[in-house]
């Protein structure tokens, strides 16, 4: 599933792309990307078309895996973009060069088309009023970078919680999912079934510091794991992995519904797990 850097790197591009060109048409293919179309499918495609064509994108702003596109219409109005398992977007000219798995397509006036890509037609689009509304409605965390050093002590202190079910609680810090659990844990050499309240503040103190410069890194390398810095786990998430650092096989351990890969060399256990 595409996380906090995962989005950031879709909304820098579209921010390069897609902006100031008025939108001529738009076409649904996934109905059910659109809010209530089982219930009211037809009105809620046509809706959306309403609310879109003729208008132009103006400006991007991103809060944990949500894209906000805020329109040139009256008022605070913004397309919003979850990209559920498999999203992404593509900018591209020549309609031969159509992505695979395109489900909603915008045309613009320039010739250029954008391209909602979901192979698994997971996600959501939808018009909203506010993205501060929205996050509200929605219950998620402050986004994961710009979470304060005393939020994240006070979302860990005294916490039983597992450390890698805190990080991924969109309703306590907004962005993070299982690929970057699993690097921040690695990178701060924590083994991911510790319960937050067994890490002294020192500790939480270098899990947040750690944490920013995960998905930092991961920005600047375009949320490529092929780009990634050789001590990175996420490129050895897979069966058969190795740590990159000590070369020790990788292990496997269930987290609540998840499952975390982790080095038994520099995730060592302790107390009860």
């Amino acid at each position: 599933m595409p996380e906090l850097p995962d989005v950031e790197v879709m909304r820098r591009y579209l921010q390069s792309t897609a902006l100031h060109q008025e939108i001529t048409d738009l076409e649904v293919g996934a109905a059910r990307l659109i809010p209530d179309e089982e219930t009211n499918q037809d009105p809620t495609v046509k809706q959306l078309k309403a609310d879109i064509i003729g208008r132009s994108f103006e400006s991007s702003r991103r809060h944990g895996k949500w894209l906000f596109i805020r329109m040139n219409s009256e008022g605070e109005k913004f397309l919003v973009f979850h990209f559920g398992m498999t999203g992404g977007l593509n900018y591209f000219k020549d309609m031969d060069d159509e992505p695979e798995y395109t489900q909603v397509l915008f045309h613009f006036k320039n010739g250029y088309q954008l391209a909602y890509i979901s192979q698994r037609k997971l996600g959501e689009l939808e018009i909203i009023d506010g993205v501060e509304k929205f996050v509200d409605q929605k219950k998620l965390g402050p986004d994961a970078l710009d979470l304060s050093l005393e939020e994240f002590k006070i979302l860990c202190e005294g916490r039983h919680a597992m450390v890698k079910t805190t990080l991924m609680d969109q309703s306590k810090i907004a962005g993070i999912g299982n690929v970057y659990s699993d690097e921040i844990l690695f990178q701060a050499k924590i083994y991911p079934r510790t319960q937050c309240d067994q890490l002294g503040g020192d500790k939480i103190e270098e899990l947040y510091h750690t944490m920013k410069d995960v998905l930092q890194t991961a920005i600047d390398r375009q949320a490529d794991p092929e780009q990634f810095p050789q001590d990175f786990i996420t490129p050895h998430r897979h069966k058969g992995g190795h740590c990159p650092i000590c070369g020790e096989a990788l292990k496997r351990v269930q987290v609540g519904s998840r499952h975390a890969y982790y080095c038994p060399n520099r995730q060592e256990k302790k107390g009860k797990h």
